[in-house]
C-alpha cells in the first residue's frame, strides 16, 4: 500500500520578531526518515508528502492508498492542525488520527477543558484574556482580574492555542500579583492569542499515551520527575529541551491503585468525549489524589528520541517502529469497522 506522510519540517530559523519557538512543534527530517523506514517494514511504500501547496499538488497528481498524517500547520490559531485532515476528507483519502472538529478542538486550550469539565473530569480553575488588535493604554483593570474571576495565586500563563510547550517558560509560573498584566502581556505581543491563566497544581506531571479505538487502549501511564525540587516544577519549554539533564521519566508511574484508576478513567473520559482517534497523549497534574486534566494531544509528537508518547512506549516495549504500526492499524481497523 502507499501511503503519504504528511508534516511540517523545521527548516529556517523564525522570521524577525517571532517568538523563537515559533517552529517547536515542526519535526526534523530523522522524524520523518524513521517514520518512512517503520511503514516500509510493514511493507508499504512510504511516500514523502509535506504540507502546503506542494502537499496539494502532490495527493493531486498522484493520491496515495492511506496517509500518515503528524502535520502541525503553520501560522497561528486553532484551526492550523486541522487544515490537513480537511484537505484529506475534501480529496476523500483516509488518515491517521483525529478529525479536523478534534484537531481543532484540543489546539485551543480553554475550549478543551471546559469539554472535559462536561463529563465530571477536574480541571484546574482558569480564565483566558484576550485584547484586540492593538492592547490598551491602561492595564491596570489586569491586577484586578484574579480576584474578580476567584483565582488563587500562584498562576500559570500560557497561550491559548499552541502545543509542545511554546511559550510556556519558567517566567508563566506568577507568584506575584504585580507580575501577572507583564507576563500576559508578554504573552499576547508573542503569540497575537489569547492567554489562559489557570491556576497552579502542585503535584505530579503524568502523561497518558492511549492507542487505538472503541475501546481506546492505554499505553502507559508515565510521571515526568524534576530533579530540581527545591522550586515548584513546570514541565516548561526549558525543561523539554534539556529533558536529559532536568528530568527522570517513570513509566509504569509509581502511583496507588486509587491514583492509578483516576487517571486511567479521567484520561479515556477525556479521549471520548474530545472525539479523539487512533492516538492521542493526555497530560494531568495529580494532587492529594485528583487528576486535573492539562492538556490533550490528539497529534503528539512522535520524534523517535526525545517525543514524550516515544519515550513512554519504549519503557512499556513498543518500539518506535512498532508505536508506528500500531498508530496505522488502528487507523486502518477505524476505516473498516
Amino acid at each position: 500500500m502507499k501511503i503519504g506522510i504528511t508534516f511540517d519540517l523545521k527548516g529556517a530559523p523564525p522570521p524577525t520578531g517571532a517568538p523563537a519557538d515559533l517552529y517547536e512543534e515542526f519535526d526534523d527530517q530523522a522524524t520523518i526518515t524513521a517514520t518512512a523506514d517503520a511503514l516500509r517494514a510493514l511493507g508499504h511504500q512510504p511516500v514523502e508528502l509535506g504540507n502546503g501547496r506542494a502537499m496539494i499538488e502532490k495527493l493531486l497528481a498522484d493520491p496515495p492508498d492511506f496517509v500518515f498524517n503528524f502535520a502541525e500547520g503553520r501560522g497561528v490559531g486553532r484551526s492550523r492542525e486541522a487544515r490537513v485532515p480537511g484537505v484529506l476528507e475534501t480529496l476523500g483519502i483516509a488518515y491517521t488520527g483525529s478529525d479536523p472538529a478534534t484537531l481543532g478542538l484540543c489546539l485551543d486550550k480553554d475550549w478543551t477543558r471546559r469539554m472535559v469539565e462536561s463529563v465530571g473530569v477536574h480541571a484546574p480553575r482558569a480564565m483566558t484574556i484576550a485584547f484586540g488588535k492593538e492592547l490598551p493604554e491602561d492595564l491596570s483593570h489586569l491586577t484586578e482580574v484574579i480576584e474578580e474571576a476567584g483565582l488563587e495565586l500562584p498562576l500559570l500563563a500560557k497561550p491559548t492555542c499552541e502545543g509542545s510547550s511554546k511559550g510556556i517558560r519558567s517566567k508563566c509560573f506568577i507568584t506575584k500579583v504585580e507580575d501577572f498584566a507583564p507576563a500576559i502581556v508578554e504573552l499576547w505581543q508573542a503569540y497575537r492569542q489569547p492567554v489562559l491563566v489557570e491556576e497552579f497544581i502542585d503535584g505530579d506531571e503524568i502523561t497518558v499515551g492511549l492507542i487505538g479505538n472503541d475501546p481506546v487502549e492505554i499505553l502507559g501511564i508515565m510521571r515526568i520527575v524534576p530533579r530540581d525540587t527545591s522550586t515548584p516544577f513546570i514541565y516548561s519549554l526549558e525543561v523539554k529541551r534539556d529533558w536529559k539533564n532536568r528530568v527522570d521519566y517513570q513509566c509504569p508511574a509509581q502511583l496507588s491503585a486509587e491514583e492509578e484508576q483516576a487517571i486511567r478513567e479521567a484520561a479515556i473520559d477525556a479521549f471520548d468525549i474530545l472525539g479523539c482517534r487512533d492516538v492521542a497523549r493526555i497530560d494531568f497534574r495529580l494532587h492529594e489524589g485528583v487528576a486535573y486534566f492539562i492538556e490533550a494531544n490528539p497529534l503528539p509528537g512522535l520524534n523517535p528520541l526525545s517525543s514524550d508518547l516515544v519515550l513512554l512506549a519504549d519503557k512499556v516495549g513498543v518500539s518506535h517502529a512498532q508505536l508506528i504500526g500500531r498508530i496505522l492499524q488502528a487507523a486502518m481497523d477505524r476505516q473498516t469497522s
